[in-house]
Order: structure tokens, then sequence, then C-alpha cells
């Protein structure tokens, strides 16, 4: 299982997700679920991966292999980021035909799907989930961000707080509790966390950060936010029987 979130703001982006991955029984590994593609002054993409780790390994590498080749079409060379999510479902697809089949007489399948966000120079950023199958939805200003992997424990958090108006610092704080109440709900889920924040226009990545077991702010913050729905509770009215 996973966690991984997408949101886009009217101030930028934020990108986080967990690097917990099943293995087995009683098993987990540590995989990097968040891919970044970045041309200083040009573009800045950002993938984050759910599912079949050896499915979203395969898009990322195959998208990795268009990018060395020039003549090939490519995130490097894309016009939009649509042209982006169109390259990126191709991928999955791909993968899809050559491994789905093998996949399905082990009861499994391919099961990947991502979320696709950045900024390329000369349009403003946007924000895509692209589905198993390779088609895709846009964020719009009524639904301001994505998530997949073990969505339901971190969704009411995001859902209550965060509109596109919110602030970078205040978004970010926001995702962090709703991977600090997943992690608690949800074993499958566990850091590292990593975390891009990408403020409109920039076309750099200045601010990336991998939360490990133990980080000091990511403690504190998760110390703050149970003091604080204690608090919460504390001033309800208490129920007459």
């Amino acid at each position: 299982m996973t966690y991984c979130v997408g949101i886009i703001l009217d101030s930028g982006l934020i990108f986080a997700s967990d690097s917990r991955t099943h293995a087995g029984v009683d098993n987990f590994a540590s995989f990097c679920k968040l891919s970044l593609f970045e041309q200083t002054g040009d573009r800045v993409i950002v993938l984050l991966s759910s599912g079949n780790l050896g499915g979203t390994q395969a898009v990322i590498s195959h998208l990795r292999q268009q990018g060395a080749r020039p003549d090939c079409p490519s995130l490097w060379n894309a016009g939009s980021m649509f042209d982006v999510a169109l390259l990126v479902s191709d991928a999955m697809r791909l993968v899809d035909k050559r491994d789905g089949p093998h996949l399905a007489k082990n009861e499994s399948g391919f099961h990947a799907s991502f979320i696709l966000g950045g900024q390329i120079k000369g349009e403003p950023p946007r924000l895509f989930r692209l589905y198993a199958e390779g088609n895709f939805i846009e964020a719009g200003d009524q639904t301001p961000y994505f998530q997949t992997g073990e969505t339901k424990y971190g969704k009411p958090i995001i859902d209550w707080a965060i509109t596109r108006s919110t602030t970078l610092g205040d978004a970010t704080k926001c995702v962090l509790v709703s991977f600090e109440s997943t992690m608690r709900s949800n074993l499958s889920v566990g850091m590292p966390i990593d975390l891009i924040c990408y403020p409109l226009d920039s076309l750099a990545v200045t601010m990336r950060r991998r939360f490990d077991p133990g980080d000091h702010y990511f403690t504190a913050l998760s110390k703050e936010w149970n003091a604080g729905i204690r608090e919460v509770f504390s001033h309800l009215t208490d129920l007459e029987w």
C-alpha cells in the first residue's frame, strides 16, 4: 500500500508520497515513489506513483529512456502538461500490454496509477490523476487535489482545510498531518515521506525534503495536531444522559 497527494494552489503545487512498499507477509521495503523531471527555467514535472511497483518503475524507466533520445517525443520536449499526460498514459498502456497478460496469470495485474503535475514555461501549473487504464482527469477549482493509495484516513483533513487560496505553507502542514493520520491508522503506509513544494512560476525545485523516522519537525507537528484535537474535544458540549 502507499499514500500519495498532489495539490494545486493559486500559489503553486505540493507533492508528497510515502515510501513503504509491501514485499510479502510482514515484510516492508522502502522505495521512493516521487520522480522529478526538472529543466531549470523551462519545466518542472513531478510524478507520484502507486500500485504495482514493477509496473510503475517500468513506466518511469520508459519515460527516462524516451528523454535520452532527442528525436523522440519526451517529457523534455512536450509543449504542454497535457502532452506530458498523454506521454505518461502511452507509457502505462505500453507496459500493461507487455506485462499485463503475464501478471493476470497470477491473479495480479498492472494496477498502477500516477499523480502528475508541474509547470512548463508559457502555461500555468497543472495537475492530473492518471488511472491504470491510461485515462486521466485534471484538477479544477472545486477539487484542487488528488490522492492515490490509502486515501481514506487523510482525505477528511485535506477536505476541511485546503482551497485554491490556501498558502503553500499552510497546505504543506495540512498534507503532513494527513500523512500522520494515515500512518497512525494503517501500518502499510510509512516513512520516509518525500515532499516537494513548488512556488508558482519558479520553474525550479528549491523546496524538497525527505522526512525520515524521528524527524524533529514532523514529530513536533504531530504532537501539536494531537494536542489540538484533544483541545477541541475538551470544549465540546457534554452529552446529557
